[in-house]
């Protein structure tokens, strides 16, 4: 595990990588990008390394970025925090990322998959709009779709690509049924605006993938030693040449990850259900989970 520095628009933006350079050829890339007021190592523990586990079997080289103050400009309209009120170029940062990692870490670009939290997650969403050449697929952990008058890229140009979501129906920060969030929520986190709820999001970019047939549903398997508080709801999106949007509702969940380690109480349960790497890496041929 290495942290890096690289120069992106007059400043020295930081990432960690995990994964050996001389690792085998051609790997995937996982860029991850953390919530609100965390950096890359506090979202690293925050996630238990979870989502470390494909650069541990040499599937893919895993990076985790570091927001501009704890933040990620991410687009939305009405957010007042750092990187937004400086319009901080992180989609340059990410490009300068995954250039620099392409070359020494022998990555094949056409492999690349963003995965985000809350904040991040929303960064997600703004580059699978904006630069889609960039990003493989996407995945969006707690964070809906803004409606399109708070989220100027929403007139970005159909670009498919496979979008996988995770949403707890019991999130208090981003809820589940969408709109305008608490004023709690609004206030600590110094952000605005209205959403989509979760299957509309998710409806959102089945359409943007020319879906049209309905999504099919199918609730999960328990997993031995779970405390039973939450079940995992998954919903498919798909379509015979299309990319697929699949959807991962938590019920009873919160603004959590779901996996071997569990968020604060205060952001609600904590699936353990599902492990979200796992569902990434399967989701995106990135290895076979045990």
């Amino acid at each position: 595990m290495e942290r890096e520095s690289i120069e992106v628009g007059g400043r020295t933006r930081t990432y960690t990588v995990v994964g050996p350079m001389d690792g085998k050829p051609s790997r995937a890339l996982v860029l991850v990008f953390h919530g609100s007021r965390q950096n890359g190592a506090k979202h690293r523990k925050f996630t238990g390394g979870v989502f470390d586990a494909p650069a541990d079997d040499g599937g893919a080289v895993v990076v985790y970025l570091d927001g501009h103050r704890g933040h990620w400009n991410d687009a939305r309209r009405h957010s007042s925090f750092a990187a937004r009120k400086e319009n901080i170029d992180d989609v340059a940062f990410t490009r300068s990322v995954i250039g620099r990692l392409t070359d020494s870490h022998h990555i094949d670009p056409r492999r690349v998959f963003a995965v985000g939290y809350s904040n991040g997650g929303q960064m997600v969403m703004r580059l699978a709009h904006e630069t889609p050449e960039l990003v493989a697929g996407a995945v969006v952990i707690a964070a809906t779709m803004p409606v399109p008058e708070d989220f100027p890229p929403a007139d970005a140009p159909p670009a498919p690509m496979p979008v996988m979501l995770i949403h707890g129906t019991k999130d208090p920060i981003i809820r589940y049924e969408g709109g305008e969030m608490s004023w709690w929520v609004r206030t600590l986190f110094r952000v605005g605006g209205r959403s989509l709820s979760v299957p509309r999001t998710a409806a959102y970019f089945a359409a943007r993938n020319g879906i049209t047939g309905e999504p099919v549903s199918v609730s999960l398997p328990k997993r031995a030693g779970s405390d039973g508080r939450t079940w995992v709801e998954r919903t498919d999106h798909r379509q015979p040449e299309r990319p697929p949007v699949v959807l991962y509702t938590v019920h009873g969940g919160g603004h959590t990850i779901p996996g071997p380690a569990k968020g604060p109480a205060v952001i609600g349960r904590t699936s353990q259900d599902v492990n979200t790497a796992d569902l990434i890496a399967a989701f995106f041929g990135i290895r076979t989970p045990a």
